[in-house]
């Protein structure tokens, strides 16, 4: 580890941030130049290399456009910065950790991933309802609930108090927590329809009374011994508000009303009380004065408002979410105690498409000469991740006349071509990069797909990448990861509000009054999982945690994931999705070992059951004798060409005899001397030797893996010394 120091730094291939800076425009003009300067490698990793998913969220700061449409009477969202729309006329949605939408799908991974349930038995809904207006009122209760304990510790200490200071600094990011949303109407909408939900079902005058509706009373005892439950005089109900009324509740409501002024230069009166409601206990701020009526019209209307835009939300946010919940993949596989080997990845963020035109193509190649073509490997990338190729689907059948409601086919458009994932390869074999791609996301690539319909499909359409030069750099990864099935998708918002005949209110209990929306699915590229499970088992100490056997020397180049017992110790942090495949399905990817691909099967190792979705294969697109070649083979060949560059002074005919003989202290004896080590260079049945043609000057190693053998060929250089 000593020469090559890290061989998982990982190469996306997808725009995150069209408003942030791309590898294209960093890397700039590069007509006569061979390769970039430190300075520009060190900008261009300043901007786009990232080493967890807290630095992605920070440096590329994914975000969501949205405006009002006035002719629709509609919010319109867009991915992109509207060019032709006034700034002030456009709200920015981050989409970070505090996203209620991004949260939730969060919560549900950590949820399926900790209860190891396959996805026809796991309760979706139970976490999809984290964006219904209740949940995120339930969120803000807990803010509230730290605020108020702030605000009273606050107020108890003297104004020159250190102490009081750092409460003061806390307060200060709470408040501003809270401000960010004082202007957006669509943050307000559910608390604004919780607030009113809450002031009509519980606040209602006995006059309009209705079953299930909230009367504050005491407990009594009738002259006979009988329970009896008084209502309180309305005297009384004015000095519990009054009592209520603390100072430290007063204190914030003003600090809020203060806030909320402060920070806008058109203030509603009616968002300042809602604001100061939702930070305060109901009890300091109700109004008895309550427009019934008008509060129900209220109701309904941001609820049905709210359906609509969330839903257009969730439509228009989905593909940027899914490369989000990729990355964050990427880098959960990497779940180890120890941090060695942290996997680095390099965000291009632009298109693929864009990438390979031949107006650009070039920029690539000189980033890779610069750091794939230098004996300093601290750079060097060894893995890319291409996902969401297209996949051609199967036609649907057409019908002469719609007699029901069916799908509506939505052709999607930001999917990567498999002619530009090809003229991405012939770049990328030149610099001995290890591809990953895998298709589209959706119901016809997940673990069901895959298990009932087989990979027939996937092996078709991946044709274009066999018997070309490049094929064993590239693998195929299926099946992708469901997050949220189409099929319990449904989110649940609330209920229509009515007024009764008493005048009071009630929700509908009507199966048309319950408002839902559907998700329609959320799934996760295999690139990203492959690409991540590759890089983690590179770190000698992610091996260690799971392996006795381990050398901190090596990297985990040879580490064959299939072999023997292997993908039950390193496995994904993937919950299982399905019961597993049909033995029919796993004899045919057995029969010529197609893809890196994922299973989900039942299984254990030293009595533990295991939970989580398993490598079944690992293999790229080269075949050897009509089998897909495994990965391990190109990546150990990668590793002893880099290793014999660097340690022959780039190919020195002494030198390269040298790193070959049987001399103890050679290269090749020095591996040898390790091979019962898991990440051992040189195991068991492995060889290692060459052979040099002097007249072409042309160095054949042959590498043998438990009798398959694989010729890498390098050029070597004489030596000009004159031997005496």
């Amino acid at each position: 580890m000593d020469v090559i120091t890290q061989t998982n730094r990982t190469m996306l291939f997808e725009e995150i941030n069209p408003e942030k800076l791309n590898i294209l425009t960093l890397i700039g003009d590069t007509k006569d130049l061979e390769s970039l300067d430190d300075a520009k490698i060190k900008e261009i990793h300043e901007n786009l290399l990232v080493r967890n998913f807290d630095e992605f969220l920070e440096k590329f700061e994914p975000v969501v456009y949205s405006f009002f449409n006035a002719a629709t009477q509609n919010v319109s969202y867009t991915l992109e910065k509207p060019e032709n729309i006034p700034e002030e006329y456009i709200s920015e949605i981050p989409l970070n950790k505090q996203n209620d939408f991004l949260n939730m799908l969060f919560t549900l991974m950590d949820s399926k991933r900790a209860q190891g349930i396959i996805n026809v038995d796991f309760k979706f809904e139970k976490i999809l309802d984290m964006i219904s207006p209740k949940k995120i009122m339930r969120d803000i209760k807990q803010v509230r609930k730290e605020i108020h304990y702030l605000y009273g510790e606050y107020e108890k200490l003297d104004d020159e108090d250190p102490k009081k200071l750092d409460i003061g600094d806390k307060l200060n990011y709470k408040f501003e927590e809270a401000s960010q949303n004082y202007n957006n109407v669509m943050a307000m909408l559910p608390l604004a329809i919780e607030d009113i939900k809450t002031r009509l079902l519980l606040t209602q005058n006995s006059s309009k009374k209705t079953e299930g509706q909230l009367q504050l009373g005491m407990l009594s005892m009738g002259e006979n011994g009988e329970l009896k439950v008084l209502e309180i005089p309305q005297k009384e109900k004015n000095e519990l508000l009054a009592i209520s009324a603390t100072d430290t509740n007063t204190g914030l409501a003003v600090a809020f009303k203060e806030d909320y002024e402060a920070v806008n230069e058109d203030p509603s009166e009616y968002v300042k009380s809602l604001v100061v409601r939702t930070f305060c206990p109901m009890t300091a701020v109700v109004d008895s004065d309550v427009d019934v009526e008008q509060e129900v019209t209220n109701y309904n209307t941001y609820l049905e408002f709210y359906k609509n835009a969330k839903d257009d939300f969730i439509k228009t946010v989905k593909p940027l979410v899914e490369k989000l919940l990729g990355v964050k993949v990427f880098f959960e596989q990497y779940n180890t105690k120890e941090r060695g080997m942290m996997p680095t990845l390099l965000v291009c963020n632009t298109s693929l498409d864009m990438l390979v035109n031949s107006a650009n193509i070039d920029r690539i190649k000189t980033y890779f000469n610069t750091v794939n073509n230098k004996n300093d490997y601290a750079n060097t990338v060894w893995l890319g991740i291409v996902p969401n190729v297209e996949l051609e689907q199967s036609k649907t059948k057409k019908v002469a006349r719609q007699r029901f409601r069916g799908n509506v086919v939505v052709e999607k458009t930001d999917g990567n071509s498999m002619e530009s994932l090809t003229t991405l390869m012939e770049v990328a074999k030149d610099y001995k990069i290890q591809m990953f791609f895998s298709f589209e996301t959706g119901e016809q690539t997940t673990f069901n797909a895959v298990a009932t319909s087989g990979v027939e499909k996937f092996v078709e359409k991946s044709r274009p990448l066999v018997k070309k030069d490049f094929s064993e750099y590239v693998s195929c990864c299926l099946p992708n990861f469901t997050i949220v099935p189409k099929e319990k998708s449904e989110v649940v918002l609330d209920n229509r509000m009515l007024l009764n005949e008493q005048g009071g209110v009630e929700l509908s209990k009507a199966r048309e009054d319950v408002m839902k929306l559907w998700i329609e699915g959320v799934y996760v590229g295999a690139a990203y999982a492959a690409a991540g499970i590759v890089a983690a088992c590179q770190c000698p100490d992610y091996l260690r945690e799971r392996f006795s056997n381990v050398s901190n020397k090596y990297p985990g180049v040879r580490y064959d994931i299939e072999a023997g017992e292997n993908a039950l110790h390193t496995v994904t942090t993937m919950g299982k999705e399905i019961t597993g495949f049909t033995n029919t399905i796993k004899n045919v990817i057995n029969s010529k070992g197609f893809g890196f691909v994922f299973a989900s099967e039942s299984s254990q190792v030293q009595g533990k059951e295991i939970k989580n979705i398993t490598v079944y294969k690992a293999r790229t697109m080269a075949m050897v004798d009509d089998v897909y070649d495994s990965l391990y083979k190109t990546m150990v060949s990668t590793y002893v060409e880099r290793m014999l560059r660097f340690l022959s002074n780039d190919f020195k005919q002494e030198n390269v005899t040298k790193f070959f003989s049987n001399n103890p202290r050679s290269q090749k004896s020095l591996w040898e001397a390790d091979k019962a080590y898991v990440n051992a260079i040189i195991q068991d049945g492995d060889e290692l030797g060459c052979e040099i043609d002097d007249t072409t000057n042309e160095c054949n190693i042959k590498l043998g893996f438990n009798g398959d053998v694989k010729n890498l060929k390098v050029s070597v250089t004489k030596s000009t010394v004159k031997q005496g």
